[in-house]
């Protein structure tokens, strides 16, 4: 199959704006706003590219299938900026300590990620992609509530990030996406799905607000962004539906109004509500 290569360009130049739009949120208002953060944003060009890379109606929604298991991955992967932390600081400090956790958490998405490919495609024969797609979703829902028990306070940064920083967000989210989109057109659509959410912005906005920032600002966001996450899942399975319907610019919009309107604002504002109620008792 040929790939497109208008559409793997402009795919990642559109998921590099927008993870760099995005992410200044969380330095300018605080952790708490994580959850609206983590609305969809790259997977947007992503599922347009892996339409128009796709060889049919099916391997498109095979793909969007696969991406929430992709955000179970970065659920999993934010979970260690979450747990590593305190079992590292004592024998690690500054940043030695975040490129430990940086590798540690990578590590943690690699093997989950091989590990969910396995179990997927011996799986497939016998349950549909999108039940996979639905029980992962609920699952990732659960998961991101249990992370809001307890969180730690989610401040807002006082320090600037340095440009660099912020533009190396957009560079890794480009890279990953327009990876995706490269992968989509050779017919190989279950990874690409998986690939398509690679958390390339996590990583970089995690490291970035560490250095600047010191650990409390993003580990403080990782509650609250791990339970905003599933609109990307709420997002790919609409798409599904509204893609073949209305075409892929008409049927994204559709499906990113649907996941924020449905999911990420509810959710973000009980989530904005909750944090601060603790942080006042």
């Amino acid at each position: 199959m040929a790939v497109d290569a208008g559409a793997v360009l402009i795919s990642a130049i559109m998921a590099g704006a927008v993870a760099i739009l995005a992410t200044l949120v969380i330095e300018r208002w605080g952790g708490a706003l994580g959850s609206i953060v983590a609305i969809p944003t790259t997977i947007v060009p992503a599922a347009i590219g892996i339409w128009h890379g796709s060889a049919s109606v099916g391997a498109h929604a095979d793909a969007m299938s696969m991406v929430p298991i992709g955000m179970m991955l970065n659920i999993l992967f934010l979970g260690a900026w979450r747990v590593l932390p305190p079992r590292l600081e004592h024998r690690w400090s500054g940043g030695s300590l975040v490129t430990l956790v940086a590798v540690l958490s990578v590590a943690v998405w690699l093997v989950a990620a091989g590990a969910s490919t396995v179990i997927v495609s011996n799986t497939l024969g016998s349950i549909a992609p999108l039940w996979i797609g639905s029980f992962a979703t609920l699952l990732g829902f659960g998961i991101g509530l249990r992370a809001l028990k307890n969180a730690p306070a989610a401040p807002a940064g006082h320090n600037a990030v340095h440009p660099f920083s912020v533009l190396m967000r957009g560079v890794a989210a480009a890279s990953a996406i327009g990876l995706s989109v490269l992968i989509a057109g050779m017919g190989l659509p279950f990874i690409s799905g998986v690939i398509s959410v690679f958390p390339a912005i996590f990583l970089t906005t995690m490291v970035s607000l560490w250095l600047a920032q010191g650990s409390e600002v993003p580990v403080g966001a990782t509650g609250p962004m791990m339970l905003g996450a599933t609109s990307v899942s709420v997002y790919s399975l609409i798409a599904i539906g509204s893609f073949p319907v209305y075409g892929p610019w008409i049927g994204s919009a559709f499906a990113w109004f649907g996941s924020v309107i449905l999911y990420s604002l509810p959710i973000g504002f009980w989530t904005n509500h909750r944090i601060h109620r603790g942080a006042n008792d």
